[in-house]
This record gives C-alpha cells, structure tokens and sequence, in this order.
C-alpha cells in the first residue's frame, strides 16, 4: 500500500484533497448517511486521515471544513443512530479509541490545522474546531456543545444530561475561563462565532461571504513560514494544550459511554420530540 494511499480512499464520512501543499478534508454530516455504517465509525475514520498526513511531508497545512456549505459539523441523533448499536462491543471500542486517537493526532500533528466554520459547530464538531491551531468562524455559525442540553440546542434536544465525551470535555478548559467553560459544557451555552471572536476565544468571525477569503490569506500566511519553524513551534506551543487534553480525554470518554448505557437500557432514546 502506498504511504499516500489516503488520497485516493474513498473514505465514507469525509472527503480529502491536496494542492499546492494544502489538504482539505471535507466532514459529511447529517446529510450524509450511511446503511448498515455505524456513526462511531467517523471518529476512527477521522483519526485515519490525520495519521496518514504524519507520513506525508508533501503536506504543509491541513484546513478542515463542512462538506456542506452551511453545516461545519452537526451530530447524530441517538433516535437515528441507537443506543444499543453504539454499545455493542465493536461499536464501543471503534467510538473510544477513535476519539482518543484523533484528539491526540490532531495535538501531535506538526503541521498547522485551521478549522474554516462554515457553519454550526455542533458537539464533535464544536470539539474538532477547538483541537485545531487556528479557528475561522462564519459570525453567524452557531458553536455549542450539546451533550447535556435540554432543549437549548434545537433540535438536539436530550431527554437526559450525558457527559461531554467525544472531546469537549478535553478541550473547552483549555479555550475558556474555569466558569465559562462549565457554562459552555453544563448547560449547553450557544454561542455565535462573533461571540467568541469578541470574547477573544477563536482568531476571526467573518460574514460568510468573506470566509473563503479570510482563511486563504491565514493559508498564505503559514505557507510563507519555514515548516521546519512551525513544526516545533506548535509542539512546544500546544504542551499545555496536550497535557490538559490527556488529563481529561480517556474519562470524558468512558463516561460519556456508561451515559449511552444508561440511556439505552433505563430512559427513552429519543432526543428530539
């Protein structure tokens, strides 16, 4: 198998592409469904391509955005997806070890990543913008982390709180104050892209028809840099970011899977009336 065999798989959830030193990966969301695909297999499929690009040193900056032109990422519904097929054994092992993996891809990866929001950022998706190095947001672009909302998140409306566990948990603290980050996480805080580039908390909110523009000028910009600098410059730069993350990320996740369990065998699966 090629080392660069990534480029040419037809990966299910994600679409990729390299030029002029640049890989675009493309995230599917709810529109696209797979049959007979669990939704746990994003995450591993994710963690594939981000572990390829360590091997492939044509690449010298990752851009990650929505396949659709509205939608950065929004999840899966438990009433579509089903408690019971994410805790069957396969399923369970492809979910953690395909967040924890990715996570730590991401954080280790010495190439810089810029996530281009064009769209709602919703939980996984909110928690890929954040793993990334840079974040351009649509102002308008909703950021959220629905895990434990109860209808602040329409129309990922849960009938129980479950615990972050596919990432927020493991980057929010490391973006927010220690009270805003509970307020995000706790109590699902919605927050628009202009919100958080206000508070400081992601590089730019622009209107929609200046993204492509303002995210090409931070391209540019990072490929005028030595990729040797920025290699060891992100390391040394994001060590708080991965020690934080690795504190977090293996117990975020596991109680997020004893949460599904609990859905699944004691209260209703549906998160959306």
């Amino acid at each position: 198998m090629s080392k660069y065999w990534y480029l040419d798989y037809e990966f299910i959830y994600f679409s990729v592409s390299l030029e002029d030193a640049v890989l675009r990966i493309a995230m599917h969301g709810l529109d696209r469904k797979i049959e007979g695909r669990p939704w746990t297999d994003r995450h591993w499929e994710f963690f594939e391509i981000i572990n390829a690009v360590r091997t492939d040193n044509r690449v010298r900056v990752v851009v990650i955005e929505g396949a659709n032109p509205d939608v950065f990422w929004v999840p899966q519904l438990l009433s579509d997806a089903g408690a019971e097929d994410v805790m069957s054994p396969p399923n369970v092992w492809t979910a953690t070890t395909g967040i924890i993996r990715l996570h730590e891809a991401m954080v280790d990866l010495d190439r810089p990543i810029v996530a281009k929001v064009n769209g709602d950022a919703i939980g996984w998706g909110s928690s890929v913008a954040f793993a990334s190095d840079f974040i351009i947001a649509r102002e308008d672009a909703r950021f959220a982390d629905h895990h434990m909302g109860m209808g602040e998140v329409q129309p990922f409306r849960t009938v129980a709180g479950m615990v972050p566990g596919d990432g927020g948990l493991a980057h929010i603290p490391a973006h927010m104050s220690p009270t805003l980050a509970k307020e995000y996480l706790m109590l699902a805080r919605v927050f628009t892209g202009r919100e958080l580039a206000d508070r400081g908390i992601i590089n730019y909110a622009v209107p929609a028809d200046e993204l492509d523009a303002r995210v090409e000028q931070i391209v540019a910009a990072l490929l005028k840099r030595s990729a040797y600098a920025l290699a060891w410059t992100k390391r040394v730069a994001g060590q708080h970011i991965k020690a934080q993350m690795q504190l977090r990320l293996d117990a975020a996740t596991a109680y997020q899977l004893v949460n599904i369990y609990q859905l699944g065998k004691y209260g209703d699966q549906k998160n959306l009336e």
